[in-house]
């Protein structure tokens, strides 16, 4: 049952989401405190004297930041919605699955899961600034207000489990690792959000349907050209440290739930669809990879 469902639980998901997307709406307000979980369980997994961070994570980090404002800025002109969507899945950080995914095409699990510890919690800090300038350029809102509301809302659900996960091992070992054992909880908690803003965003493109679809083909069609070029990008600068696993999947996969949620609460509603598509183009990437991989064994 557990490999079926690895096999097929995003599909699932993503058809679930769709199909009852009006009851799932509610239940929106619930997907900060499943983000903090899955952080948490991920953060108990990692083994912090493993954890260096090297010149390899900064150029990625680099990439990360600059590459999103550039294209925020080159896109802006032509859709301010278009611009938001491809610019968030750039900006957001590695899905806690990527050391995961680095393991199974035997990849540098510790050098993957680095950058996504690093990446998540800077992000605290980033989106909060990122969204802030967004949103001050098109509402009557100063800067450091929103920064700071944003920040205040962003910091804990990001920061909070680091310093939990943290605690637990000092304060309790056994239980430390027990949680540690226990990863499959952060994969059925990633099953449960992604329904659930999968939900969301169908909710927000029929609430919004204008009948022309031209919008959202473009959408589909650059974050998929972005998911290509991150994953490439990431395996060629991998290349050169020795990571070319670990640095497709750190560049390449994103925490596509915590994206959807800062477009959907801090942006534009319809600007969700872009990382509503990366979630099917990083998975569609990364099964290709592991297809690959087995038949070549």
């Amino acid at each position: 049952m557990h490999k079926f469902l690895e096999k097929y639980l995003l599909i699932i998901a993503m058809i679930i989401g769709i199909a009852f997307h009006k009851q799932l709406y509610v239940f929106n307000p619930i997907i900060p405190y499943l983000l903090s979980l899955m952080l948490f369980v991920t953060y108990c997994r990692v083994t912090w004297n493993e954890v260096r961070l090297t010149k390899f994570h900064y150029i990625l980090l680099a990439i990360q930041y600059v590459g999103s404002a550039a294209v925020y800025i080159l896109l802006k002109p032509f859709n301010e919605i278009l611009a938001q969507a491809v610019m968030i899945c750039i900006l957001t950080a590695t899905a806690t699955s990527a050391p995961v995914v680095t393991g199974i095409l035997d990849g540098n699990v510790s050098t993957a899961a680095a950058y996504t510890i690093l990446s998540n919690l800077l992000v605290a800090f980033m989106a909060p600034l990122f969204l802030s300038v967004i949103g001050s350029a098109n509402e009557s809102v100063p800067f450091f207000a929103s920064f700071w509301y944003i920040f205040q809302k962003v910091m804990p659900i990001l920061l909070v489990p680091f310093v939990l996960a943290l605690l637990l091992a000092k304060i309790s070992p056994k239980a430390h690792r027990k949680v540690r054992n226990a990863q499959i909880i952060s994969f059925y908690l990633w099953a449960a959000a992604l329904t659930i803003v999968i939900g969301n965003v169908t909710q927000f493109v029929l609430a919004n349907n204008d009948g022309n679809y031209s919008l959202e083909l473009t959408i589909a069609a650059i974050t998929l050209a972005v998911c290509l070029m991150q994953f490439i990008f990431g395996r060629r600068i991998g290349s050169r440290f020795n990571n070319t696993v670990a640095g497709g999947q750190s560049l390449g996969q994103k925490n596509t739930v915590l994206a959807i949620w800062l477009t959907q609460t801090y942006l534009n509603p319809l600007a969700s669809l872009g990382p509503g598509l990366y979630v099917l183009w990083q998975n569609l990437v990364n099964s290709w990879q592991i297809w690959r991989k087995k038949k070549l064994q």
